[in-house]
């Protein structure tokens, strides 16, 4: 449960784009978006930052290596050819519901960490932001990767459990459950806006 959000807190909002949030999911994914547009709405309103991540993992190193479920091209060709077939469909396209807007901090990435080599951490320290909240898909790859590098970094988290999702249930509840409890709070849409709201008042009147 969450207990206090930061002065200085970032939503970050992982890969919400149309070639990820489409298919199969351990929740309906309509309301995992839906309770992400809320929180990015929310935080607009409060002043705070909002950052919208989205992934290119083609020809990446990670991509390259040998693994059991291969799932991208190792070759120049075949990531060329994916590439563009990427390009023609819109997979990189962020999803409307959480367009970036002026304000807002636009982060692509390469792997499943929002901090590796995107100089994100180093955005949000220029910022002092200590504290972050965490929304998007995959569960268990871009936001426990994110999750992990911010716990790293010493950013206190908190996971909107609503607003994030996994293809594998599995995988979606052993974050929550297992590793989330571990390096932050989880708490659910409606508690995170209404404790930043609360905040947010409190902080405004006190002006």
């Amino acid at each position: 449960m969450l207990t206090t959000l930061d002065k200085n807190t970032a939503l970050i909002v992982i890969d919400l784009q149309e070639g990820i949030a489409t298919g199969q999911f351990a929740s309906p994914v309509n309301n995992v978006i839906d309770n992400a547009a809320r929180l990015v709405a929310a935080f607009r309103r409060a002043g705070a930052l909002v950052v919208i991540v989205h992934v290119n993992p083609i020809g990446a190193p990670w991509t390259l290596v040998r693994s059991q479920e291969p799932s991208f091209p190792k070759d120049a060709e075949g990531q060329k050819l994916l590439e563009e077939k990427w390009q023609a469909e819109g997979y990189y396209n962020i999803l409307p519901q959480v367009t970036p807007q002026p304000g807002d901090l636009l982060v692509t990435k390469k792997t499943w960490s929002a901090f590796y080599e995107t100089g994100l951490h180093e955005a949000l320290q220029e910022r002092g932001v200590t504290g972050i909240v965490l929304a998007g898909v995959s569960t268990s790859i871009g936001v426990e990767g994110t999750a992990r590098a911010a716990s790293e970094r010493g950013y206190n988290i908190c996971f909107a459990s609503d607003a994030m999702t996994d293809r594998a249930g599995a995988a979606h509840l052993h974050s929550l459950n297992v590793i989330f409890p571990r390096i932050g709070e989880i708490d659910t849409t409606d508690a995170i806006i209404e404790k930043l709201n609360a905040q947010t008042s409190f902080t405004n009147n006190a002006l």
